[in-house]
């Protein structure tokens, strides 16, 4: 994997999400396969995504949307002006082994593998951890520009 460091300010350019809806801190690592990502949000009280004064761990699937939309971001053609826009239509294969992410003290480890890709669709699978604890994982297939289709 490359070891480039990429912030939350890198991240917000990159992807749709603006503001404290931008959940990622950083890009651990990457290549054309992988993404690991490191987020704090997950202890944030302004947390977009709490709902009841909680975070829960279904919300783990945004961490790991968000990661897969900078590695698309980071995998794009150099020569493209602008990644594809990309649009989460499932989730397979869900494990949820905490109930919630907010009260987690450590940061969260996200991370992406793409399994398959074509112009118009991506698979991948993901992973939510924090002190080397699995919290969440799954599969999640994305479809690329979709208006087109």
């Amino acid at each position: 994997m490359l070891n480039q460091q990429l912030d939350k300010t890198w991240i917000a350019d990159h992807i749709p999400h603006q503001g404290n809806m931008c959940l990622l801190d950083r890009v651990q690592t990457w290549d054309q396969a992988n993404i690991s990502c490191i987020a704090s949000s997950h202890r944030e009280a302004d947390n977009p995504l709490c709902a009841h004064e909680q975070l829960g761990i279904a919300c783990g699937i945004e961490y790991a949307a968000q990661a897969m939309a900078v590695h698309g971001a980071l995998s794009a053609p150099i020569s493209s002006h602008r990644p594809k826009v990309g649009y989460l239509v499932s989730v397979r294969g869900v494990n949820m082994y905490v109930t919630r992410l907010d009260d987690i003290a450590a940061d969260l480890l996200v991370t992406a593998t793409c399994i398959m890709a074509n112009e118009s669709n991506m698979l991948y699978e993901f992973s939510v951890s924090a002190n080397k604890q699995i919290l969440l994982e799954g599969r999640a297939a994305v479809v690329l520009n979709a208006d087109s289709l």
